[in-house]
């Protein structure tokens, strides 16, 4: 039984696998080759962007989704998530998609063998589909080729799931990685680490600009967010000409994270990247409900 909780368990077969299939999908649309496959999307912490676009790609693939909520559920009067994971694997999915706020919580489900469990993002860890689709989105912008190319991730990288599994993946496929952030965002980590965006902006062909989660520091880092801003914000100024293409998991924070008026430059591939998350998931769903 094969699962999706980090993409460290994909074999480079499959990651190649995956990237042709989410090619061939955005090319051709839907693929009614699931039609008889039933998913259900359990999310303990609230999502725009990757709930709907799991559900789109399961329905454009012609599967059934049921979304069962927490807050509704008998996990609200106590019952373990092991517990609730159980009853519903007795109703016979085919899969079950789960976004919690503990790390190893979708690999506590997967190691019961119940049924294919997708982690759609836990912790501060592993947000393993997002990678796969940043992956995918620079993989298109460079003609397939992104080995030796330089990305800088830059914001709250120690609270982010998507920075984790982004270094993850995308220094195995051959980025250079360097990170941006004021200490108190910085992870432990043995890659390049710098305090001002300006010392980078000409080493880089990407930036990942995360969301600046101020909430989840207990000891104040700046006095608001527009203090932030001043030293993080992706904006013209700071990019002027240079040739780097702008990501972003989003929510995105206007004039934060990224200014409105880069949000509408070319460079900027935040729209691209919610279009091509339904495409990388539509290959993910093949890979585990049917290739496997």
């Amino acid at each position: 039984m094969q699962h999706l909780v980090d993409t460290l368990e994909l074999s480079d077969v499959q990651i190649t696998q995956l990237l042709h299939d989410a090619k061939t999908f955005k090319k051709q649309g839907s693929a009614r080759i699931l039609r008889d496959k039933l998913l259900i999307t359990l999310f303990f912490e609230a999502s725009t962007r990757t709930r709907s676009s799991f559900e789109v790609a399961a329905k454009r693939l012609g599967a059934s989704v049921v979304h069962l909520d927490p807050s509704k559920s008998s996990t609200s009067k106590g019952e373990s998530l092991e517990d609730t994971f159980a009853n519903l694997c007795a109703m016979q999915p085919d899969g079950v998609i789960i976004r919690h706020s503990q790390n190893n919580a979708p690999r506590i489900l997967a190691d019961m063998q119940m049924t294919p469990v997708i982690n759609a993002g836990a912790g501060n860890y592993a947000h393993p589909t997002q990678a796969l689709l940043d992956l995918f989105t620079l993989m298109e912008h460079f003609n397939g080729n992104i080995k030796g190319k330089t990305i800088a991730i830059v914001g709250d990288i120690v609270s982010s799931r998507v920075a984790s599994s982004a270094m993850r993946l995308l220094e195995r496929m051959g980025m250079h990685i360097l990170l941006v952030a004021p200490k108190p965002f910085m992870p432990k980590s043995d890659l390049p680490q710098y305090e001002h965006l300006e010392e980078v902006l000409d080493k880089v062909d990407v930036i990942m600009s995360l969301r600046a989660q101020l909430e989840r520091h207990t000891s104040p880092i700046f006095d608001d967010y527009a203090t932030y801003a001043k030293r993080y914000c992706i904006n013209h100024e700071r990019l002027a000409s240079r040739n780097i293409i702008v990501l972003h998991p989003g929510p995105v924070m206007r004039n934060i994270d990224i200014s409105d008026a880069m949000l509408e430059d070319d460079r900027c591939k935040v729209l691209t990247q919610v279009q091509n998350g339904v495409y990388v998931r539509m290959a993910i769903l093949k890979l585990l409900l049917l290739d496997s």
